[in-house]
């Protein structure tokens, strides 16, 4: 930063994903999500420092060109829903002309007629955006429709990795439903998903696997059936995440997640733990899917209210 210090804004993540797999990311606001998608596709500000890599097939995302990335990986083979997506729209473009940019771009649709026409129709109707709203510019939009407009536009290409960074804000819980169940079937057999977002029963409906992250850190992997289900979460902050929602005991987390600019040397979840003693001064490492030092057993079901 201009002060000269840093923020750790994601350290040390590890995870694989396969084809026809979804992973959702999930955890507090400012916890290292989005900019963990960021750096997969090259978008980190200029004064942003990786390190280490992030193969997608035989390309090393973290050391590619930018010339590589524009050209052969965004849209291609990675497709992004953008958190803001409001602010992704080109603002004195219409949506049909975005959508017919992009076709022509990505699948070589011809540049007008009738065949262009019926893509870009299919290309709204798979993201439940209104046939009627096509002609419409960025700032006519509402914000769940603006979100609907990106993610029609990041499932054109078909890319074998979509990156859906909070894909269903705005959107009611019919549209909310509709929508990750379109991400659902972009999937098939042959594509990937990470699914970045706060809703926690949209990561139920259909993620296959749930990475949580806690202050830069991923503090816990595990397979969805077992995180959502009767054995629960391992790690304390997860299982406080679960506990939190209406229709479990409804406690929030006590305290506040720490700034990612003065972590210090232990695990950051101890301030807010009711389990932390002296180990804790120690930053646990990721093992058995679960980043803490004392983890609950994995025979210990979750307590429902």
């Amino acid at each position: 930063m201009r002060d000269g210090a840093y923020v750790r804004a994601v350290s040390d993540a590890s995870f694989d994903l396969a084809a026809g797999e979804c992973l959702a990311l999930v955890g507090e606001s400012g916890c290292g999500k989005s900019v963990l998608a960021s750096a997969l596709l090259g978008l980190l500000p200029q004064n942003a420092e990786t390190a280490g890599s992030a193969r997608l097939g035989d390309l090393d995302l973290m050391a590619a060109d930018e010339a590589t990335l524009a050209r052969t990986v965004r849209g291609r083979r990675i497709g992004l829903v953008p958190q803001s997506p409001a602010a992704h729209l080109t603002p004195v473009r219409t949506v049909r002309s975005q959508l017919a940019e992009t076709l022509r771009q990505l699948t070589g649709a011809p540049r007008r007629g009738p065949q262009l026409s019926a893509a870009v129709q299919e290309a709204a109707e798979r993201a439940a955006f209104p046939l009627d709203h096509l002609d419409r510019y960025p700032h006519e939009l509402s914000g769940g429709l603006a979100q609907r407009a990106a993610t029609a536009l990041a499932l054109v290409g078909d890319a074998p990795l979509l990156l859906a960074d909070e894909p269903t804000t705005g959107l009611d819980r019919d549209l909310v439903e509709r929508t990750v169940d379109e991400l659902r079937r972009h999937i098939g057999t042959d594509r990937a998903l990470l699914l970045i977002t706060h809703d926690l029963a949209a990561a139920e409906r259909i993620a296959d696997r749930v990475a949580v992250m806690y202050a830069s850190r991923i503090v816990e992997l595990s397979d969805a059936d077992a995180f959502f289900g009767a054995r629960g979460p391992r790690h304390p902050y997860a299982r406080g995440l679960l506990n939190a929602l209406p229709d479990r005991e409804f406690t929030p987390i006590p305290g506040m997640p720490p700034e990612l600019s003065a972590l210090g040397e232990g695990c950051a979840f101890a301030a807010r733990c009711t389990g932390a003693d002296g180990l804790c001064a120690a930053m646990p490492t990721l093992t058995d899917g679960v980043a803490c030092h004392h983890p609950v057993p994995a025979h210990q079901e979750a307590t429902r209210a």
